[in-house]
């Protein structure tokens, strides 16, 4: 008997699944609007547009962890170019 019959059969305290193939999470789906919607308008991770479906995709996922939903980035710039960078750290801006 293989170590995956042994798990399929007996379980383990370790593995979620057991040896079986997990549930596909639903944020790597084409429709998922995490990063941008189908359009190319962006999504949740940017700029928390349509945090109400993400984060219940984000909890439906059950991979034996607490889901809880990261907040967006904040790097959406709409479209503009920036006009410089800034080193968050020190200060220190760069055309």
């Amino acid at each position: 008997m293989g170590i995956l019959d042994l798990l399929k059969k007996e379980g383990s305290t370790l593995s979620k699944h057991d040896g079986a193939t997990p549930p596909t999470n639903p944020l790597t789906l084409k429709t998922s609007k995490l990063h941008a919607q189908a359009d190319g308008t962006t999504g949740y991770s940017l700029n928390g547009n349509d945090k109400t479906e993400v984060s219940r995709a984000y909890n439906a996922y059950d991979d034996g962890q607490a889901n809880v939903l990261p907040q967006p980035s904040g790097l959406d710039l709409q479209g503009r170019t920036p006009t410089g960078y800034s080193n968050p750290e020190t200060g220190q801006t760069f055309p």
